[in-house]
């Protein structure tokens, strides 16, 4: 979730969240938007059927949300209209809007590398304290992050750091800000103060990814077992039966080669980190943090689709639960989840989801 109305009250004095805000509309951009699983009530509002949409609530009253609020989807039936509706548009500050709505759309998940280097590829640059970790992930990202830079702590204080003093540099790498509780490292790593707040961006998204893999690498193993067991209720045809069993191969396949993907570019950190804290050789590590940016446009969208399958069929199957389902809704989860990857998929002569005539054909390829 991308919390507008926590961003707002924290920055409202920040003069580049004033010159670049994420949304034109000062009430969209004091806005929650959130990916949200679609429920059965809520498919007619968009042309074909989804499991996961991007929606937009601007609460009644930011400092009481338990008064409630208005939401849109993006790109529902009459989204520009509703959007113009909602957010108060006078200007065509509604153009602009719509554009960075139907960016945020076309991404998996709303993590902030994956967001800032999603943006600035296409021409959008806002201000920087829109990308920050939740106070939640950073809480839980402490300890992780303290034991994989002990070793350079103590590089960067010769030894001499003390737990409060680690906890105060950890603190201060994972919240955004690069003041002084992080000079020993910028020194260490021998960047002039503008190169290291952006190397240490990059650094701060490689630990986030590094620790979300780690987080919910266990629960992708035992749900890729389920979906290659789980058989529906009722009935079916051979083409159905075909679909589902094409599909689960795909879909293992899939998840196998992008968790591979990812594997590979963290191992590059990793091993740019090591000549960093076995020989004392910064150069290759702070090259590395320099050009590396661009990697979490594949980081993100590979590590956003993995999530999604985690968290989408854990929410509707939950552990220990029974799976009951029809051969209609898995083939659906099916599709979704290929579509994640932004692959095309093709499973020979049921290219098309069954029930789904009018989709596009589309191709895999694992």
């Amino acid at each position: 979730m991308l919390n507008l109305v926590q961003i707002a009250k924290m920055h409202k004095d920040n003069p580049e969240y004033r010159t670049r805000p994420m949304f034109r509309s000062p009430i969209i951009n004091t806005s929650f938007i959130l990916k949200h699983r679609m429920r059965a009530d809520e498919t007619y509002l968009f042309s074909a059927p989804r499991t996961v949409a991007t929606k937009i609530i601007v609460p009644f009253d930011p400092d009481d949300l338990r008064a409630g609020g208005r939401s849109v989807f993006v790109d529902q039936r009459g989204f520009a209209e509703s959007l113009r509706s909602v957010g108060s548009y006078t200007t065509d500050a509604l153009e602009r809007d719509l554009s960075v709505m139907r960016l945020l759309n076309t991404i998996p998940s709303l993590d902030p590398f994956l967001l800032r280097e999603h943006l600035r590829n296409h021409g959008v640059e806002v201000a920087p304290c829109y990308f920050t970790i939740s106070n939640g992930d950073q809480e839980r990202m402490h300890a992780y992050v303290s034991a994989h830079l002990q070793q350079l702590i103590e590089l960067a204080t010769g030894g001499s750091s003390s737990e409060p003093s680690t906890n105060r540099m950890v603190a201060a790498l994972l919240s955004n800000k690069t003041d002084e509780k992080l000079e020993p490292l910028r020194q260490t790593l021998g960047l002039n103060h503008t190169d290291f707040r952006e190397g240490v961006f990059s650094w701060r998204g490689f630990l986030y990814y590094k620790w979300s893999i780690s987080n919910f690498w266990s629960d992708v193993m035992h749900i890729l077992r389920e979906i290659k067991e789980i058989q529906p209720q009722g009935n079916q045809d051979v083409e159905t039966r075909t679909f589902l069993t094409q599909a689960k191969r795909n879909l293992i396949a899939m998840v196998r080669d992008n968790s591979n993907d990812v594997t590979k570019v963290l191992q590059i950190y990793d091993d740019s980190y090591s000549e960093l804290v076995a020989h004392r050789a910064p150069k290759m590590f702070r090259d590395f943090l320099l050009s590396a940016p661009y990697m979490f446009l594949e980081l993100g969208e590979k590590m956003g689709a993995i999530s999604h399958i985690v968290s989408f069929w854990r929410y509707r199957f939950p552990t220990n639960a029974p799976k009951l389902i029809d051969a209609e809704e898995l083939a659906a989860i099916f599709y979704d989840f290929t579509c994640g990857f932004n692959e095309q998929t093709k499973i020979g002569k049921t290219q098309v989801r069954p029930g789904a005539k009018a989709a596009k054909p589309t191709v895999i390829r694992i």
